[in-house]
């Protein structure tokens, strides 16, 4: 599920690039990796296939023309993508007639199988256990694996052979799951696209079918989210641009190319629930409904930002009528990202299933699986999958890990937040460094418990989230207020002191 995405261009040299750096040392975040973990890394992708910690692939799908589609300038390429339909047979609308013949359509999707290079007890393992998550900033990100083997050896970059964990999803017409097998292949990507490109060839008709038809699942796949209740947020991306000293913040709307795309993702993690599921031990990403209060903040900041939220209007009815092209909506889609933070992982085993399966924001059992170069846990949700799919005994090295993943996701989760929040502070200080003593209007979104008097305010323009201190009395929640800003500092250290700080004006 989406976090917010901030990237950063201009001088490497100015304040807010050296507040970054000065961020990775005070949240202890690793430079680098340690040299056994990289020799390892080194004799992992030197190995042998059948000398290297996962079977070797017993199918060859180097003949099916994979293509990736992910951002410009990405370097661990997760997932590699191919699309055709299936023909045969004459079931009316949605109608199936098992392998031999239906109207419909077959997903490929290849993963990569970073399995094949980390051998568990190794000091390799044990790094990624440490680190459990790539972090991103916005002007770097630092990765779970060595980069020899996530952007080289394990991605799946165009024209290399690569072990991958490829799942066959097979659709009907209305593009409902009919049938999944999940196997460990050889795959051989022979196109990297970004998503302006897939878009592009989409709109002017020049797509081959695998490409043509993300767009015709996509759409039929939203439309069943729809149907379940789901959401999916367009989260845009903040970028902040420096120049002369000046900063401006501006958002890129998603394509719908990559709305579509998305769906593939969630039609497989959901494919490695049910597998999951059936098979009685797993582990699923799940997500308790949400609780009443936090919606109301989000509405209290629907309200700051000028976004109709009539009281009738659901909470997934309003997110998919927004437009992320408009700056207001752009930045209260970002604050939708807060509703996921309850988000966990849940173990279960020997058909003895937990209370919570579902993930409420996908409406369905969902499990990670598609980015085991980036994230821990999908390394292993990928062994439970294989074994449950070929009828086989899960490794002893899953089973043995599985209790404390989920202990070992939320740290890292909750480092990534602790990245992602310290980020948006210092690129909020950036943006009004130098506007210390200008008034702002804003609406008091959020107020401390048990000091009334300090709370959260968010700007109307521009569209910042900050703290607010030396209210006489409790501050109105939900309330137009004007503040005048009285910090805006990137280079603060202190934890418990807000980079960016406004008073009653």
């Amino acid at each position: 599920m989406p976090r917010r995405h901030l990237r950063v261009t201009g001088d490497p040299e100015s304040p807010l690039r050296v507040a970054l750096r000065a961020l990775r040392t005070e949240l202890d975040v690793p430079a680098g990796f340690p040299p056994e973990v990289v020799a390892e890394a080194e004799r992992a992708e030197r190995a042998e296939p059948a000398a290297r910690a996962a079977p070797p692939p017993s199918y060859d799908a180097t003949d099916i023309p994979f293509f990736t589609v992910a951002p410009p300038g990405s370097t661990d390429l997760d997932q590699a993508l191919h699309l055709s339909r299936r023909t045969g047979g004459h079931g009316g609308h949605g109608g199936y007639r098992g392998h031999n013949g239906f109207g419909g359509y077959r997903v490929r999707y290849a993963v990569a199988d970073i399995a094949a290079f980390v051998a568990p007890g190794s000091a390799l393992d044990a790094e990624t256990h440490r680190r459990v998550t790539t972090l991103y900033f916005p002007d770097e990100k630092v990765p779970l694996h060595p980069p020899r083997l996530s952007e080289d050896a394990a991605g799946l970059l165009p024209e290399r052979t690569r072990p991958a964990v490829l799942w066959t999803v097979d659709l009907d017409a209305d593009g409902r799951v009919r049938a999944t097998d999940v196997r460990r292949a050889l795959v051989r990507s022979r196109a990297r696209l970004s998503h302006e490109d897939v878009q592009k060839q989409i709109d002017t008709g020049t797509a081959g079918e695998p490409v043509a038809l993300l767009e015709e699942i996509g759409q039929l796949r939203e439309r069943l989210e729809v149907e379940r209740a789901g959401i999916s947020l367009t989260v845009p991306e903040q970028e902040i641009v420096e120049r002369d000293g000046e900063y401006t913040l501006t958002y890129r709307a998603p394509l719908p190319a990559e709305g579509w795309y998305a769906q593939i993702s969630l039609l497989t993690g959901m494919a490695a629930a049910d597998l999951m599921l059936a098979h009685g031990t797993g582990v699923l990403r799940t997500l308790p409904a949400v609780p009443g209060g936090a919606v109301g903040r989000l509405r209290r900041t629907a309200a700051a930002l000028h976004v109709d939220w009539p009281h009738h209007v659901s909470y997934a009815r309003l997110v998919r009528s927004l437009d992320p092209y408009e700056p207001r909506h752009a930045a209260f889609l970002l604050e939708c990202t807060t509703l996921l933070r309850g988000a966990g992982y849940t173990v279960f085993r020997n058909g003895a299933l937990p209370d919570i399966t579902t993930h409420s924001a996908v409406a369905a059992p969902y499990a990670h699986c598609t980015a085991p170069l980036r994230r821990l846990v999908d390394r292993y949700t990928a062994e439970i999958c294989l074994a449950a799919a070929a009828g086989e005994e899960i490794p002893d090295w899953v089973l043995a890990a599985l209790d404390a993943l989920p202990g070992e996701m939320a740290e890292g989760a909750r480092r990534a937040d602790a990245v992602e929040s310290a980020c948006v502070d210092i690129v909020e200080a950036a943006l009004l460094r130098d506007r210390v003593g200008d008034v702002f209007d804003g609406y008091v979104v959020d107020r401390a418990e048990r000091r009334p008097t300090v709370g959260t305010v968010q700007l109307e323009t521009p569209a910042v989230v900050g703290r607010i201190e030396g209210y006489g009395e409790q501050l109105p929640l939900g309330e137009r207020l004007s503040v005048r800003l009285t910090r805006a500092d990137l280079t603060r250290t202190d934890p418990e002191a807000a980079k960016v700080l406004f008073a009653p004006a």
